[in-house]
């Protein structure tokens, strides 16, 4: 089954942390905005990005600090911490 995370990734160790917690992933992870997708294992791809937008994950397996990692990103928490 599909699923979709809506996360912001607002500095640079944001970005690190989400690329190196999906490399530990042993299944595919997209990551996009608007009609614009990227290997969420790249570093260059996920940079590529509008970081000052929301951005969606989109993966299709389990991984329990994958999915912890993506709680903390949570966009609607980071909104409301700022």
């Amino acid at each position: 089954m599909r699923k979709q995370r809506k996360i912001k990734l607002t500095t640079i160790m944001d970005v690190k942390e989400f690329v190196t917690a999906a490399g530990e992933c042993d299944f595919d992870v997209n990551i996009f905005y608007n009609h614009f997708t990227v290997d969420a294992k790249s570093v260059l791809g996920v940079l590529s990005l509008d970081l000052t937008k929301t951005l969606t994950v989109e993966y299709d397996g389990e991984d329990r600090l994958f999915e912890a990692m993506l709680d903390e990103k949570d966009a609607a928490r980071v909104h409301a911490v700022a």
